[in-house]
């Protein structure tokens, strides 16, 4: 009987230890890139402009059905207005491209990676992330729903944390109507 009684204790201490030890990764979900979008609006004191940028990489991870993390990688020279065309439409997505915005040719990526996940009602999250743009890491908070192998977010960014300067009032003096406003807002749709 002491023999059995030590087995079960010895058994129940390297099981104890091994899941203290182990760390568990998730379901990571891949998102499906050619089903999934991005869409930026930027605004400025005479109007607004919106357009695409791509994801180059990124996935969701889940423990049974609840979000516990995410990774993303956005292509930056993808960035693209659509309330534009023809030379209009050229000059400011080469603009943005500029090193007076995101300086794609240095910094062709950005990337944002959940720290933590917190339910916040049904099939919502509060997300914390560190988004890195232009090589400078920043915390955001923001909120994802998540429908079955979708899910979608709005995310506010400040550039001036991520020195996006042009005319930005946080930077220069007497903009006046050229002043672009410092918050941008990210909207996604989602699919994996």
């Amino acid at each position: 009987m002491k023999s059995i009684i030590k087995t079960l204790a010895l058994v129940t201490l390297v099981v104890f230890f091994t899941l203290s030890f182990t760390t568990i990764d998730g379901d990571k979900k891949e998102i499906k890139i050619e089903n999934s979008k991005v869409v930026w609006k930027g605004y400025k004191v005479t109007g607004s402009h919106e357009g695409t940028i791509a994801i180059k990489t990124g996935s969701l991870t889940f423990e049974a059905d609840r979000l516990i993390g995410g990774e993303f990688e956005i292509d930056m020279t993808t960035i693209s207005a659509t309330d534009l065309e023809g030379n209009w439409k050229s000059k400011l997505d080469g603009h943005l491209k500029s090193d007076d915005f995101f300086g794609v040719e240095t910094f062709p990526t950005a990337k944002l990676v959940f720290t933590s996940v917190e339910a916040s009602g049904k099939n919502a999250y509060k997300v914390t992330g560190d988004l890195t743009i232009k090589g400078k890491t920043n915390p955001v908070v923001f909120t994802i729903s998540v429908y079955g192998n979708k899910a979608n977010a709005s995310i506010k960014i400040d550039r001036s944390k991520y020195d996006v300067r042009y005319g930005s009032t946080s930077f220069f003096d007497n903009l006046q109507d050229k002043a672009i406003y410092d918050e941008f807002d990210l909207v996604t749709d989602l699919e994996f």
